[in-house]
């Protein structure tokens, strides 16, 4: 029988029924059975269900590993397995010694071997933060946080910023070279070229030569600010070409 949609009325009266049949299986006491019925009696219609009213989507499985995704989070991705025929996984992963992707097919128990030895005993608890940053805490202690810290690193002694370095000065300071001196002349470098694989060439010192561009600027600049040419361009592209 195929319906077009799940009738909501009763998707909460079987969600009840299975659930308590479940407990009554799980934990088959006499305070249990009690319990159960006292709730039956409490919800004679059912229990909520957050359910959005709509057609079934047409891609359920998609759907399901998505929703699968926030039920818990498993050692490993799911796109990380690639088959598994009932009596072995075959899946990938990251070789930390090789750097390289490695592929690799075990039988079903060894997988799962596997996989529980990441399962945390019981009772035991995973920290991501705490102390003050603990997310309990930390709400709790914000707006105090804020009253009693600067807001201004002015207010604070015994602080200063430090100035971002550029690249010439990174590079001096790691190899002890001037990357925009000449190795065979020991001139200085200027900025002549900058080509980019996805977008050609970007910057042409030779073209801004030939249009008349620093001729036309001179006509309204400061003469202390000094030869255009010889302004180097810092330019943070992949694959960058100069």
């Amino acid at each position: 029988m195929k319906l077009k949609y799940l009738p909501y009325e009763i998707l909460r009266k079987k969600w009840q029924y299975h659930l308590f049949e479940m407990l009554k299986e799980q934990v088959p006491t006499q305070e249990m059975r009690s319990k159960i019925d006292e709730l039956y009696r409490k919800y004679p219609h059912g229990l909520v269900a957050n359910v959005q009213k709509g057609a079934v989507p047409k891609r359920i499985r998609e759907l399901a590993k998505y929703l699968a995704k926030y039920v818990v989070s498993p050692p490993i991705s799911v796109r990380r397995i690639i088959s598994y025929d009932g009596q072995s996984v075959t899946y990938w992963y990251n070789d930390h010694k090789s750097g390289k992707r490695k592929v690799e097919q075990v039988d079903v128990f060894t997988f799962i071997g596997r996989m529980a030895q990441h399962i945390l005993p019981k009772g035991m608890q995973r920290i991501r933060y705490y102390g003050l940053h603990a997310t309990a805490v930390y709400q709790k202690i914000r707006k105090k946080l804020r009253a009693i810290l600067p807001t201004d690193a002015a207010q604070c002694r015994e602080t200063f910023t430090i100035a971002r370095k550029d690249y010439r000065q990174r590079v001096i300071e790691t190899t002890a070279k001037d990357p925009f001196i000449c190795s065979r002349c020991g001139g200085e470098l200027i900025l002549w070229k900058i080509w980019h694989p996805s977008y050609g060439v970007i910057y042409d010192e030779e073209a801004r030569l030939k249009s008349g561009y620093y001729e036309r600027d001179e006509r309204g600049r400061d003469p202390d600010v000094g030869d255009l040419r010889y302004l180097l361009l810092q330019l943070s592209l992949p694959g960058l070409r100069i």
